[in-house]
């Protein structure tokens, strides 16, 4: 694995997960609250914005600058439906802005600041790569990030606006099907060889607010998805609601009451609500519910049961099975050729989804996966694949797309005829690109539509204009390419055009137009097309579609073969044929595209915008810790002068308590005035304070430490005594030592120890500094010891050799030589030897 991490991001409605991929395989990222989940929730304050765990923490506090629910506002209109009915659930402020567009009115820095969907989510990116990089320590570049399958194109280009403005690089958007089923099969060892019949595996994602169902073909080291069929409005939160409501009308006839009339009681019933619900997973019998001051400090009560709740979510459970029923019938799947039906995401472990995916598929639901981390792992995998910094098993995934789409183009007043056709089919593989073939006097526009059940109220996808089409020389229609491409994110875009203009010339021919003459249009777009081959094996699948208005140019290079043209020549027609001469000249031209989506100039803005806000919350946090840390001294030292406290008699009486009171003043000053200070003045009244609380702490470890390193020094001493004692003996191990060395070692000894036992005798008084500091107390005996300690360890000289007999040294050497030549014949032969076996093995 290389330095640089990749990340997989699950982007839920309601939590993210983050995980990454490495050389012991993919593990989930935990948060700065050392939890796997991180809620996606952003709050703003008067000095900050709050991001995740803290956000949704102080969330009934601040109800209306936390902002939550961003992934189902996320390119679309104010006036859209889908975020008219989302607006009636979240209780924070929404206006419509510049071209109908969503903005989310909060309080930040103590103004009024109108953010969009887009920027509130680049925010929570933003903290998802913060944590990233703390727990990997490493730069986080490359990146994948799951997507609802059902996601449109104004959908999935908004996400990959706010991974912009986070300053993420996104290889991919990934569908949470496909990032589902590649976690499930890139671990099986057992899958069928390509030649053989696919395993065929059910997915069901239900989460906090939709439910995805797909089917999906597995091969060793691929996977195919064969259908997808979802419910953009169905999952965890509405089963929440239904529950809230239930309790809402219960508690209005016993304790008149009603909860949706205040959003932070009904708030705190939807908290509850959901504990019951996950209760009532795992348990058939009635459950309680009370939560205390709920209203008009009223405790209220309730209770329910699981089959209560199936009745009141039995419309609910209709549309779940309708879902999967529709998933099997897309997919075309008989029972038999079903393998296994896998449960991911929180609201699937609900008793009545798992008996309904039983009675459908005839088969026991699985849970093979970690159903709350699967997609986030998916997605790592997908990016470890993507990214040039991963090396990791290649698997092969096959997306494919949920809506078919159509182009449409207006008919022109030189003629052209207007039409369409449906370019990707439903279940089209992505990423895919086609070619389309017309022939146009002048400029025109495509349009391009969802043409299936979208939710989303407008099927328009984007206008895109041809522009600089004209007609030949001749005044005839000239032929026009334009490559339409659903790339990899599941984005539709057409990604180039090219006009094939034919001029006739009288020129000699050069080799160069010989060959594309020879080649025609056809040739002539892959040759001269800078766009001409997709990449990330990308389809590339010719699509003439004429308008049937206007001539059609002759096509270049059908007509006159070599053979014609050389009896040509020699009949005296050479000059003739050159005359007439066609050369074909490939124009790429230029595109306008009129899309959803930010501008570069909006986004580099936003950009610059989200670093100045990390740089203040950076600020708002060095800040509060210079405050919490001063906050934090002023109590440890004042619990510390306290009359029984450890620092009490290292202080003298009125200096301890006019200490004290120093520190209840600034403790005061901390909650008053000095509550908003920046970091600098809390710095420097904390040094004021360390000025004075340090000394009467340095005595106390001083007054601790004094008796020890005495009791040290003196065992030194009494080491060196001892050993003189042994040289004053006549111990052979000290033989060496010359009279000056002994003499200087005692002398050494005498002055230390008078120094010692002067130190010990002065008087010490525990609330002034010490007349004598352990650090010189340690410093005399290193003086002592670097003294007496080379004099003691000094090495007796070695004794001298008695020189060898001549004759005899020079047998040694005569015999030492026949030794060596020895061995060396005997590697020579064992090398021939190894050699030869060598050869024989071969």
């Amino acid at each position: 694995m290389a330095s640089m991490s990749v990340i997989g991001i699950d982007l839920g409605n309601e939590s993210c997960y983050v995980a990454v991929a490495k050389s012991g395989g993919i593990e989930t990222i935990a948060n700065d609250y050392s939890l796997r989940a991180t809620p996606l929730c952003v709050a703003f304050s008067g000095k900050n914005r709050i991001l995740g765990v803290a956000a949704k923490n102080q969330q009934v506090t601040n109800l209306k600058n936390t902002v939550y629910g961003l992934k189902r506002l996320l390119g679309r209109k104010f006036r859209d439906p889908h975020v008219q009915r989302e607006l009636q659930m979240l209780p924070f402020n929404v206006i419509e802005v510049n071209n109908g567009n969503i903005g989310i009115k909060v309080q930040y820095l103590n103004e009024e600041h109108i953010f969009s969907p887009e920027q509130c989510l680049a925010m929570l990116l933003t903290k998802l790569k913060d944590i990233s990089t703390s727990a990997l320590k490493t730069p986080i570049n490359d990146c994948v990030i799951s997507v609802p399958s059902y996601f449109t194109n104004n959908e999935r280009k908004a996400l990959l606006d706010a991974a912009s403005i986070a300053g993420l690089n996104v290889l991919r958007l990934f569908n949470e099907t496909a990032a589902t089923a590649l976690s499930y099969g890139i671990y099986k060892q057992d899958l069928p060889a390509p030649e053989e019949k696919p395993r065929n595996v059910i997915f069901v994602d239900c989460g906090h607010s939709a439910l995805q169902v797909s089917a999906c073909a597995f091969h060793k080291g691929k996977l195919k998805m064969i259908a997808t069929s979802s419910d953009a409005n169905l999952g965890g939160r509405d089963f929440d609601y239904i529950l809230a409501e239930h309790f809402c009308k219960e508690f209005q006839t016993k304790y008149k009451i009603d909860a949706r009339s205040n959003p932070r009681a009904f708030l705190r019933l939807l908290t509850e609500v959901e504990k019951l619900k996950k209760q009532m997973s795992a348990n058939s019998t009635s459950l309680p519910l009370n939560i205390e001051c709920f209203m008009n400090d009223k405790d209220v009560h309730g209770d329910i049961k699981r089959s209560d709740m199936e009745a009141m979510c039995a419309p609910l459970f209709q549309r779940v099975e309708e879902t999967l029923r529709n998933c099997l019938e897309q997919s075309e799947l008989s029972l038999d050729d079903i393998y296994a039906v896998e449960i991911v995401g929180g609201s699937s472990r609900i008793p009545a989804i798992k008996q309904l995916i039983e009675k459908i598929f005839k088969k026991a639901p699985s849970t093979t996966l970690n159903q709350d981390e699967a997609v986030s792992r998916g997605c790592a995998l997908q990016c470890a694949m993507l990214s040039p910094a991963v090396r990791v098993r290649d698997f092969s995934v096959t997306d494919v797309q949920s809506y078919p789409i159509s182009v449409y183009w207006e008919a022109s007043a030189e003629g052209d005829a207007g039409g369409n056709v449906e370019i990707f089919p439903l279940k089209q593989a992505i990423p895919f690109s086609k070619l389309l073939t017309f022939y146009r006097h002048e400029p025109f526009a495509i349009r391009a539509c969802y043409s299936g059940n979208v939710p989303y109220p407008d099927k328009n996808i984007g206008t895109w204009i041809i522009k600089d089409v004209r007609p030949n020389s001749e005044g005839k229609a000239q032929k026009v390419k334009v490559k339409v491409r659903l790339n990899l994110h599941g984005i539709m875009s057409i990604s180039s055009a090219s006009m094939y203009e034919a001029k006739s010339t009288a020129e000699p021919e050069t080799p160069e137009e010989q060959q594309q003459e020879q080649n025609g249009p056809e040739d002539a777009k892959r040759n001269g097309s800078s766009d001409a081959t997709a990449a990330n094996n990308e389809t590339d699948a010719p699509m003439e579609t004429s308008n049937g208005g206007g001539a059609t140019p002759p096509e270049v290079g059908s007509g006159t073969s070599w053979t014609k043209k050389i009896s040509g020549w020699f009949g005296g027609d050479g000059d003739k044929d050159k005359k007439k001469k066609n050369v074909v000249k490939s124009v790429e031209l230029p595109i306008e595209s009129l899309t959803y989506g930010f501008s570069q100039v909006e986004l580099n803005q936003y950009t610059e915008q989200e670093c100045k806000m990390i740089a203040a919350d950076r600020q708002e946090k060095e800040r509060a810790d210079a405050r919490n840390a001063l906050e934090e001294y002023v109590y440890e030292l004042r619990g510390k002068l306290s009359s029984d406290g450890e620092l009490c008699e290292f202080v003298a009486e009125n200096d301890r308590l006019n200490l004290v009171q120093q520190l209840d003043h600034m403790e005061n000053w901390l909650y008053e005035e000095g509550e908003e200070c920046n970091r600098q003045v809390y710095c420097d009244k904390l040094a004021e304070l360390k000025g004075k609380g340090e000394p009467i702490q340095n005595r106390r470890i001083e007054a601790e430490l004094r008796p020890i390193v005495f009791e040290d020094f003196g065992k030194s001493l009494q080491l060196c005594q001892k050993i003189l004692d042994k040289i004053r003996s006549k111990d052979p191990k000290y033989a060496h030592l010359t009279d000056e060395d002994v003499k200087k070692v005692e002398q050494t000894l005498v002055s230390s120890f008078e120094w010692l036992e002067q130190a010990r005798s002065r008087p010490v008084k525990l609330d002034i500094p010490p007349p004598i500091t352990v650090a010189q107390i340690r410093q005399e005996k290193a003086n002592f010891e670097s003294t007496v300690n080379p004099i003691l360890n000094k090495a007796p000289p070695k004794a001298k050799t008695p020189p060898k007999d001549e004759k005899e040294t020079n047998d040694n050497k005569d015999g030492k030589q026949q030794e060596q030549q020895q061995q060396q014949q005997n590697s020579q032969g064992e090398s021939q030897q190894q050699s030869q076996e060598n050869m024989d093995w071969s």
